[in-house]
């Protein structure tokens, strides 16, 4: 086992085959070892810095019914909302005021919030905050949309490809969506400029060692700069509401891998992982991370943005979380630091 981790280290790659032995195989001193090495390539290009970026979850309400979301569009339960240009900027002025230096604007696929909006939106939080970095997280859209956000003022985009496996994919979504597309808007992203981010659930349903072979490999290919995965939770509004949840240890290891495999890529430790685990995203960043994405939407939604059970940190101010998280990366011997932590090309070597 360690021999592969020692190949993975030096070469930043793995066959298939290669993968699914690791995943399959793997324990506790292996995951040790792994997380070993992640940590020495995560303080090469980082130290012991923790970046940290203001999530803004916008909007609840999207136009698409995937099977696992528990704001789908089928989700009658589901108490929707909006948050106006004005609520937004009052976010940013909040997360501003207590060091974020990245405000990522995330929604479900809301086409309330034309082009127009969002141009508006974009440019006005470029203009307040020009020492800020802006990342969307809101679907799939095409090239020119994409390219009209970018020149607005938005640096990053996050888009999860959720799983590289056409069969698996399908069983996941609606026939109205496809895995094809989600590679392509993913493509189109880095063509124009973005600083890209994609991803993928662990334990998802119908989800195989096999599958995530595919999204490693997808991964490496499309060489993203941030990769954003965390472990399944059931929403009890879905038709996997009886599935369980995945499992924490392989997404600490799959962690461990990604920063072997992309050593200075950006990779949050999730709150996902923070809610399943009391201590998940600390030992997030113990296996390799180096991004935290703490919530600076106003309270009174927090709990309506509700893609899975039981989230955590949906009833704290902004200022009660931030000071948590601060501590508690303080506690593992890291450090918070008040930067945009823009992803930078490999010159080290």
């Amino acid at each position: 086992m360690k021999h592969l981790i020692d190949k993975l280290y030096e070469t930043h790659n793995l066959s298939k085959e290669e993968f699914v032995y690791l995943l399959e195989n793997f324990d506790q001193e292996t995951s040790d070892y792994l997380f070993s090495l992640a940590r020495t390539y995560s303080q090469k290009y980082f130290d012991k810095e923790v970046y940290i970026r203001g999530l803004i979850e916008f909007t609840n309400y999207c136009k698409n019914d995937c099977f696992y979301c528990g704001i789908r569009r089928g989700n009658s339960n589901a108490d929707r909302y909006r948050l106006s240009k004005e609520e937004i900027l009052s976010c940013c002025q909040t997360g501003h005021e207590l060091g974020f230096r990245t405000f990522v604007l995330q929604g479900g696929e809301d086409p309330y919030y034309t082009d127009e909006i969002m141009v508006d939106i974009i440019k006005s939080i470029r203009e307040g905050y020009p020492d800020c970095a802006i990342t969307l997280s809101i679907g799939e859209k095409t090239y020119d949309q994409y390219l009209k956000y970018h020149e607005a003022g938005a640096d990053r985009y996050l888009l999860r490809h959720e799983t590289a496996d056409e069969e698996h994919y399908k069983k996941l979504h609606p026939e109205s969506l496809s895995l094809e597309n989600r590679k392509e808007c993913l493509r189109n992203l880095k063509r124009i400029g973005y600083q890209v981010g994609t991803g993928f659930m662990v334990g998802s349903p119908y989800q195989t060692t096999e599958c995530l072979a595919k999204d490693l490999a997808f991964i490496k290919e499309l060489s993203p700069q941030m990769v954003g995965i965390g472990p399944f939770i059931p929403h009890k509004d879905t038709q996997f509401g009886n599935f369980p949840a995945g499992s924490v240890d392989l997404t600490l290891f799959l962690i461990g891998i990604l920063r072997l495999m992309l050593p200075n890529a950006l990779l949050p430790s999730t709150t996902a992982l923070g809610t399943l685990d009391k201590k998940g995203r600390e030992k997030g960043i113990l296996s390799g991370s180096n991004v935290l994405m703490p919530n600076l939407s106003p309270i009174g939604v927090r709990k309506k943005y509700d893609l899975y059970d039981n989230k955590i940190c949906t009833g704290e101010e902004a200022a009660e979380c931030n000071m948590c998280l601060r501590n508690r990366v303080s506690s593992i011997g890291y450090e918070v630091v008040e930067k945009r932590g823009d992803f930078v090309e490999d010159t080290i070597g």
